[in-house]
């Protein structure tokens, strides 16, 4: 249980972070667990969480952006948009 909330505290803060860096606006309390997997690593068996998160361009339509950690690390972040 530790181990999963770490994890959705990470991928908001991330969203955050690449939020900022894409000039858009992050909409908060919108990180949710979308699926959850296993994936092997060299380090053996981690969870494999994707996220769903919301995030607006211009402060008027909301857009979905996902995230993906395999265990507390990142594999992949998206807005959706392109060139991300």
């Amino acid at each position: 249980w530790l181990d999963s909330a770490r994890a959705r505290e990470l991928a908001i803060a991330i969203c955050t972070k690449g939020c900022e860096h894409r000039e858009v606006q992050f909409l908060d309390q919108t990180v949710v667990l979308r699926r959850l997997g296993l994936n092997w690593t060299n380090n053996g068996i981690r969870l494999r969480r994707t996220y769903r998160f919301d995030f607006s361009e211009e402060g008027m339509a909301r857009h979905s952006g996902h995230i993906v950690m395999v265990g507390i690390q990142l594999q992949e972040f998206s807005l959706g948009l392109p060139s991300d």
